[in-house]
């Protein structure tokens, strides 16, 4: 578990240079200006490649992570491609030799396991990329900078979140069960590590017994259904859910209400996404946890516009690569606990409007829960 690694909250660098760049799925270049100190400054930059890891995991990587990462770039004039692997390795390999033939000077990754993660860094490397990991951390990958959030402390904002909630039930000695995310995602190790770290003071006190614990491959929804399902089967008395993300959640929380236990058990998750918060508005989830997406991709913008310029921008701190044993300059940002009276806290930050959250017979509960 990562201890005493510092936080920081970073804007975008905001560098208006009379360019814009156009982000796609297909490589971007700088559009030409009759201002000359703009060009000579473009000209010097150079090209930032960003690889997502697909959009079924989660809904933020298209809705959220590459609009953030769109509009730094442009703002800064730097010339961007942001691509999709769409959970597909190979495919995450041959965008990366692609952006790197294109002329990319800097690559950003969401790696989809660290061991493909570290084959693109290391051929990126041996070109002489500089190189980013984004929200994951490759281990062993030897990335230039990692950007993301505190990971064990969202991990145990999760199991603080799931005590609340049973606690507020007044549940004696509940089962819990455990839906983690995927093994092959160092995130989901650091998440549970987080999550366990509070759980398992309770199984020890007797407080809580230890229910079912699985992962789920791939954070695949479909499979976390299956596998909760099996789980519910197994256990029928299970008593909460501590889920690694909303979509996990959600999928336990469908298999709950063919049950009728949706709202009896609480459910927990992470991400924020409209789903999940919808979820919490009709009372069928706990808690989720908002990872204010915005600052984390202006944070890795500012790193990669840096880089793409030739400078050597400084990270606020170090995580430790327990493969390598290297310490990896980072920055890391600080997720919040949100509950029933702090979904409105989401959408005055902006990461969800009202008119996407309180849709049909959402719209009273969002009233219930002060959201203007």
């Amino acid at each position: 578990m990562r201890k005493g690694i510092l936080s920081m909250t970073t804007a975008a660098a905001v560098m208006t240079l009379g360019l814009a760049a156009c982000g796609s799925e297909e490589p971007t270049t700088a559009a030409p200006s009759s201002a000359p100190s703009a060009e000579s400054s473009a000209a010097a930059a150079g090209k930032v490649g960003v690889i997502l890891p697909d959009s079924k995991s989660s809904a933020r990587w298209e809705t959220a992570d590459r609009k953030y990462l769109e509009e730094a770039f442009k703002t800064a004039g730097v010339a961007y491609d942001i691509q999709n692997a769409q959970g597909d390795k190979t495919q995450f390999q041959t965008i990366a030799d692609q952006m790197i033939t294109n002329g990319a000077t800097v690559l950003m990754i969401v790696n989809l396991d660290s061991g493909t993660g570290k084959a693109v860094l290391d051929k990126a490397k041996a070109q002489g990329v500089a190189t980013i990991d984004y929200d994951r951390l490759t281990l062993n990958g030897g990335a230039s900078y990692y950007v993301s959030f505190d990971n064990t402390k969202v991990g145990t904002l999760q199991g603080e979140g799931l005590v609340k909630c049973l606690t507020d039930k007044k549940a004696e000695k509940p089962i819990v069960a455990e839906l983690n995310g995927s093994p092959t995602d160092n995130n989901a190790t650091l998440f549970k590590n987080g999550y366990d770290g509070v759980l398992k003071a309770k199984y020890d006190a007797g407080d809580y017994v230890k229910g079912p614990d699985q992962s789920v491959p791939d954070w695949d929804n479909a499979q976390a259904g299956t596998i909760f399902e099996q789980m519910l089967t197994e256990q029928p008395k299970i008593a909460g859910v501590l889920a690694a993300n909303d979509g996990l959640g959600n999928a336990a929380i469908t298999v709950l209400k063919k049950n009728n236990l949706n709202g009896k058990v609480p459910v927990t998750g992470q991400d924020a996404t409209v789903q999940g918060l919808q979820n919490i508005l009709a009372g069928d989830q706990c808690m989720t946890v908002y990872k204010a997406i915005k600052k984390e991709a202006d944070a890795a913008a500012e790193l990669a516009i840096g880089l793409a310029k030739g400078e050597k921008p400084a990270a606020s701190g170090t995580v430790k690569d327990t493969e390598s044993n290297a310490d990896v300059p980072a920055v890391l940002l600080d997720p919040q606990p949100i509950f029933f009276d702090s979904v409105k806290d989401v959408v005055a930050d902006g990461f969800v409007t009202k008119e996407e959250l309180c849709t049909g017979d959402f719209a009273k509960k969002c009233t219930e829960a002060g959201i203007e």
